[in-house]
């Protein structure tokens, strides 16, 4: 069984996603591609991390335009059948439907809040907080315009969990193993402590990818995971 990990795939180049992907998939049940290997390389990393697995991809574009050009992008990345695609929710309930109406296949998964944002960030962008309030409106926004899935921090998932209800994935990065930098996350926590909140995928990169073995590293991560999970069995 695959723990519920997707692994972002921060790579400088296709070969370099590719490998890893083939390293962490029997460990992981999702790899993540971001907007750098995805713009750099268009829709034919999708299918190099894939590879013959049946890893699920989490396309990780963070759509954010007038409703018509989001239905347009995500009908275009719909045949690549990713299993999540992101929108910001900030981009209003029209957009959100725009895009799950054209990727009725793929999960739409809407970011709340950026989890590099803090209090003093939101409160420089106009947007009333504190963060965990700006994540919950923003959630219950797009849970009412059609997203099946949330990206919110691990800190705000309990939360967003007692908002959404229980048949909404919540995907949260700003996951960081016990003993590992911040990087440029604000709002973080442990794998343990982010399943424990509500989290059903969580995001990791750095530590994985980072890793002198990055299938090791993740297969340590699913472990300490099944550990935790049949401790509270």
């Amino acid at each position: 069984m695959t723990a519920p990990i997707a692994v972002a795939l921060d790579a400088p180049d296709l070969e370099t996603a590719a490998r890893w992907a083939t390293l962490v998939t029997p460990h992981v049940s999702t790899v993540k591609v971001g907007l750098e290997l995805y713009l750099r390389y268009g829709p034919d990393v999708v299918a190099s991390v894939r590879g013959a697995s049946r890893v699920q991809v989490f396309l990780d574009l963070k759509l954010h335009d007038i409703p018509a050009t989001v239905r347009g992008a995500a009908r275009a990345v719909a045949r690549l059948k990713p299993a999540y695609l992101t929108v910001h929710a900030a981009g209003g309930p029209a957009m959100i439907r725009e895009a799950v109406r054209a990727a009725p296949a793929t999960k739409i998964a809407a970011v709340t809040v950026l989890t590099s944002l803090g209090d003093a960030d939101l409160t420089a962008l106009g947007l009333a907080g504190p963060a965990p309030d700006a994540v919950r409106r923003l959630a219950v926004l797009a849970v009412e315009a059609g997203a099946q899935a949330l990206v919110c921090s691990p800190q705000e998932a309990a939360a967003v969990r007692a908002e959404v209800g229980p048949d909404v994935t919540l995907i949260t990065p700003g996951v960081r193993p016990a003993g590992s930098g911040h990087q440029d996350q604000a709002r973080v926590a442990t794998p343990e402590d982010a399943l424990a909140a509500g989290a059903d995928l969580l995001v990791i990169g750095r530590p994985i990818t980072a890793a002198p073995d990055p299938g090791a590293a993740a297969a340590a991560i699913a472990a300490a995971l099944r550990r935790t999970s049949a401790g509270t069995a």
